[in-house]
């Protein structure tokens, strides 16, 4: 044998991962090889694999006999939709997956190359969590790859993807990532397992409960998106890329359309009910706001009341924040402010302006949410909008009361621009609330009381209830006719585009954790 047919037999028997077996397994499971996930989210050809002969040093526990190709773990780069992407990708046929030190330093070398290029890295987890066999070794190897997360967070975009178990230390490293995929019913993240807890709590719990793609989803707020299966996951993956630059320093990428920016919406002018208790779906907002009607939403299924979304506004990547009226009237509470907080730091460090839809008629109130920090949580929404740099619009549909009003971002907040429909309602409080204590001696004194309540609540209702007020004020910059609004707010971003703000030197904040 020649060295040439030498070098492609190595590489055809590493290419094999764990052997045949082991993939028909993974197969049998409706899970992908960690090289066939990898076609399906590089641009056909492109991928390119580095450190494929790498092999651990491990003599323990009889490791000295045991072959792991490609250490249980493929790196490399490529392109997703011709752009500069790099990726790791476990493979569990190959020791289940396990993190040993050897494993943990190619996954290190790709993130410090990502980090040098400036370019997204997407980790493709599919693990048994540390290698016993190498003890500390393995640990210290979490703590390099936690410590590389943190350093490149806000420089580029960090998307870990959940295909299969995940438990332990492993958590972690996708915990401190910009994005969390899961692929429903084959993979799962928990920090202690069903038999521990079993063991530990006597609670009796399945793995799918306990930390499935559904679970954290929709429960815990840990993942922002579902797929059915691997390709359709990988598929929303490169989708995610599409609205991302590719680091820090980049704005992204501009998309051809034809959806004509002037486009008038005469919808609008008639969506908001009449009745203000009446709920109406602000998807049907944002939808026809987009560019082809083309939505991307981060944790769909988590804290419904608030929508986190990426739209395109003539081309250009847009971050939305909004209430939803459909889901508990569109209230704040804590898990809404944790999701719309977390969502404006990304925008803000990938230099994407957020556009704030606004339909709030407080924070939800309860003893529930004040004793599980609802002040706090709040805080991280507040500090988020008054952190961000890039540009900020509001848009006021209907309801804009009290401290909701603020931290929906209002013009004290940092909004560059703020728009209201005639629609909108901006006070310290609904009509009824307000003339129940303002006027309350003269309710209580009046021959007819309802009447008298009725007559002040229309009263109020006249003088504040209005965008008029705030904007006789300057607090809101125009009163426009709904069907304008895609226009206007291209315009304002349009104009913005320019923006140029610095927060006071510092070596960070202290954001309300």
């Amino acid at each position: 044998m020649n060295k040439l047919e030498e070098l492609r037999q190595f590489k055809e028997e590493i290419a094999l991962g764990g052997g045949q077996k082991r993939i028909d397994a993974q197969h049998k499971k409706g899970k992908l090889t960690a090289r066939e996930r990898l076609n399906i989210l590089f641009d056909e050809g492109s991928f390119v694999e580095n450190d494929v002969f790498v092999s651990h040093r491990c003599t323990n526990f009889d490791m000295a006999d045991t072959k792991a190709p490609s250490e249980g773990v493929v790196t490399g780069y490529g392109t997703v939709d011709g752009r500069l992407v790099f990726a790791y990708a476990q493979d569990f046929t190959v020791l289940g997956g396990s993190l040993g030190e050897y494993h943990a330093e190619k996954i290190v070398k790709v993130q410090g190359m990502a980090l040098k290029m400036g370019a997204p890295i997407v980790g493709l987890n599919d693990s048994g969590g540390a290698r016993i066999q190498e003890g500390v070794n393995a640990l210290s190897g979490f703590g390099k790859i936690f410590h590389n997360n943190t350093i490149s967070s806000g420089v580029i975009p960090q998307i870990s993807v959940i295909m299969g178990p995940c438990a332990g230390g492993a958590v972690y490293s996708p915990a401190i990532t910009d994005f969390i995929f899961m692929v429903d019913k084959t993979s799962q993240m928990f920090i202690t397992g069903p038999e521990v807890i079993k063991t530990v709590t006597g609670e009796d719990i399945s793995a799918e409960q306990l930390g499935g793609a559904m679970t954290h989803n929709t429960v815990s707020g840990v993942a922002h998106f579902i797929g059915s299966d691997d390709r359709e996951t990988l598929m929303q993956v490169r989708e995610l890329l599409s609205y991302m630059p590719s680091n820090n320093l980049e704005t992204a990428p501009i998309y051809a359309t034809n959806d004509d920016p002037n486009r008038m919406i005469p919808e609008f002018n008639e969506i908001i009910p009449d009745n203000p208790n009446k709920a109406y779906d602000m998807y049907d907002i944002i939808t026809k706001l987009a560019d082809d009607g083309k939505i991307f939403d981060v944790m769909p299924h988590y804290a419904k009341n608030m929508v986190t979304c990426f739209i395109r506004l003539d081309g250009a990547t847009v971050g939305i924040i909004a209430n939803q009226p459909k889901f508990g009237a569109g209230c704040l509470d804590i898990n809404a402010s944790d999701k719309a907080a977390r969502f404006i730091r990304r925008c803000d460090a990938f230099n994407i302006p957020v556009l704030t839809i606004e339909d709030v008629p407080g924070f939800l109130p309860g003893a529930d949410q004040e004793y599980g920090g609802i002040i706090r949580h709040g805080a991280k929404m507040l500090y988020a909008y008054c952190e961000a740099t890039v540009p900020k619009i509001t848009m006021i549909l209907r309801k804009a009361y009290g401290g909701a009003y603020i931290g929906m971002c209002n013009k004290e907040l940092g909004a560059d621009i703020v728009l209201a429909w005639p629609s909108a309602q901006i006070a310290v409080m609904g009509a009824a609330g307000a003339a129940n204590i303002v006027f309350k001696k003269d309710i209580k004194a009046a021959d007819d009381p309802n009447a008298k309540r009725q007559e002040k609540i229309a009263e109020y209702e006249e003088k504040f209830n209005n965008p008029y007020r705030a904007a006789e004020m300057g607090y809101v910059d125009d009163v426009i006719e709904p069907a304008t609004a895609r226009q206007r707010i291209i315009s304002a971003l349009d104009m913005l585009s320019t923006k140029r703000e610095s927060l006071p030197a510092k070596k960070h904040g202290n954001i309300p954790l």
